[in-house]
């Protein structure tokens, strides 16, 4: 079997865009996969470009062999636009190797270790009684996992463009709310929040200090995560469990946050991280220290179907971000096939390769357009993180 095309198809799904990679084969099976740098779709789709001039003609079924060539192929290695494309090619590789055996993908990947893959849902930010009222109703559908973001006082705040993001202001909010939700949803439900990297060292600590008597499961991304000093520094200061990792595009950004007790969940992104290919290695080492990963899955059905076979076919696997309220908004045409979470959890896949189909003629349907994550800024017009 050799690989006769790929391809990339950059589509406007939802309130933003997902960049997706078919792979054909002379076989007549192809692969779909995903690259998760959103918002800047045509980088990926340009480094495409370039992996492409080589991977025609190659066999699918040297997956490691493809991923290291990717990875090593110019002077200049890796990279979080080269990890993205690496990823999608990855992603549809193993699809291909599934559908030729005639199996799901995480029988390749070392067969079940569990019945079901357990989710944890987003109710939204903590700005008012409404995040109470969110969390609540999610606990009676049956959700034991709940993730909140943190928002701004101001009540014409809409996250847009230019909105102003004070960080005192925004935990001050976020630890009343959550002491709220606490209340409401009772101790049996585990709460964690999400600052998406937009506090400093001494700001996480403020918060942490705050809630301390919540028995939060994690906070997530706290600080940029480029200094892993930085995170050390935090770690001596709380005790909450911290996740970390959804930015990162190899193993070997993992390596300190994982070697020396840094995280406590390691959220890998199967579209950013290198595949899943990379992303059973980083599994494997967090296994060695006693690491459960919860992997980051904001984008679409591609992504989700590789990262359900991911946790399926590992041990230390914790839970699976999904955004059950956006998966409504993908589109049936583009993805005539695409995993259905039953409750709070996805059951085993059953069908050949990643159990999701994508219909490259319905693409004209869904024109890319151009999105750019929001730019926000302080009071004093300092530009500050999304």
């Amino acid at each position: 079997m050799k690989i006769t095309a790929v391809e990339g198809f950059p589509v406007k799904v939802g309130h933003r865009n997902q960049w997706l990679v078919k792979v054909e084969t002379d076989a007549g099976i192809s692969g779909v996969g995903e690259g998760g740098i959103s918002g800047r779709e045509l980088a990926m789709q340009g480094m495409l470009e370039h992996y492409a001039r080589f991977l025609v003609g190659e066999d699918p079924f040297r997956v490691e062999h493809l991923w290291q060539t990717m990875y090593r192929g110019a002077y200049f290695e890796g990279g979080k636009i080269a990890g993205a494309v690496i990823s999608a090619v990855d992603i549809a590789l193993w699809d291909i190797l599934g559908k030729a055996l005639g199996v799901p993908v995480y029988q390749l990947l070392g067969g079940a270790c569990r019945e079901q893959i357990r989710c944890f849902a987003t109710p939204g930010q903590l700005t008012s009684e409404a995040a109470v009222e969110r969390a609540v109703a999610l606990v009676e559908e049956g959700w034991r996992y709940l993730r909140f973001t943190p928002g701004m006082a101001d009540p014409g705040w809409d996250g847009g463009d230019g909105a102003v993001f004070e960080p005192f202001e925004s935990l001050e909010l976020a630890a009343v709310w959550l002491r709220r939700v606490r209340e409401a949803v009772g101790p049996r439900v585990e709460l964690s929040i999400d600052f998406h990297h937009r506090l400093s060292v001494a700001e996480a600590a403020s918060f942490c200090q705050r809630v301390a008597d919540l028995n939060l499961m994690f906070i997530e991304e706290p600080i940029r995560a480029e200094s892993p000093a930085a995170y050390k520094q935090l770690r001596t200061m709380t005790p909450i469990p911290f996740a970390i990792g959804e930015e990162f595009s190899s193993k070997w950004a993992f390596a300190p946050f994982v070697e020396e007790g840094i995280l406590n969940y390691a959220r890998i992104d199967v579209s950013n991280v290198g595949g899943l290919t990379e992303a059973k290695k980083v599994a494997g080492w967090c296994e060695a220290h006693y690491v459960d990963i919860m992997p980051h899955n904001p984008l679409g059905p591609v992504t989700t179907a590789a990262t359900i076979h991911l946790a399926a076919a590992t041990n230390n696997f914790a839970q699976l971000e999904y955004q059950h309220r956006l998966a409504e908004a993908y589109p049936a045409d583009l993805f005539p096939r695409m995993p259905a979470l039953t409750g709070d959890v996805f059951p085993l896949p059953t069908e050949p390769g990643l159990g999701v189909e994508f219909d490259e003629a319905a693409v004209a349907n869904h024109p890319f357009e151009p999105w750019e994550a929001p730019h926000w800024r302080r009071r004093d017009g300092a530009y500050t993180n999304w």
